[in-house]
């Protein structure tokens, strides 16, 4: 796999829309229609050796609201219901969390203490994981469903000044 490099202007973009400095090693791996990152993909662990916590990280801030507020309106527990009623999507999930793994472990083996951030194949935890997974590396069924949900940002101007 390619190192995971990252521009100074993209330093930039992505600490404004997060709002402090960023550690570790990471790229864009995702755009918006205006050239603005929306998703990075964090090297598994950090200059320490240290697990970091996440691969896919959403860094959009429109849709980072948009999604906080569906997870603050149910969503979850929506789509947790539907997993625990429909094996196919179980399976979906399933399938997309291994392949989170695979990416993740290419780049650095991490021993697993429980599901992966944003949750397992039968419960969602963080939607946000979820949808960075779904715009990163598709498919992830519940990335989708949040991303249906929340619709594509119809940005005119740039969230982190001019582009």
């Amino acid at each position: 796999m390619e190192p995971l490099r990252h521009s100074e202007a993209d330093r930039r973009a992505v600490e404004a829309q997060i709002g402090r400095p960023l550690r570790g090693h990471w790229a864009v791996v995702r755009r918006c229609h205006l050239g603005i990152p929306m998703v990075i993909e964090n090297h598994p662990r950090l200059e320490d050796g240290a697990p970091f916590p996440t691969l896919f990280w959403l860094t959009c801030p429109v849709l980072m609201r948009r999604v906080s507020r569906l997870e603050g309106g149910g969503c979850m527990a929506r789509l947790n219901d539907d997993l625990a009623r429909d094996n196919a999507r179980r399976g979906r999930m399933a399938e997309a969390i291994r392949r989170y793994r695979a990416r993740r472990d290419a780049r650095a083996p991490i021993e697993d203490s429980g599901a992966p951030p944003g949750g397992g194949e039968d419960r969602i935890k963080c939607l946000h994981a979820h949808l960075a997974h779904e715009l990163a590396h598709p498919p992830n069924p519940a990335g989708a469903t949040a991303l249906a949900a929340a619709g594509w940002p119809d940005c005119r101007t740039s969230c982190v000044g001019p582009a």
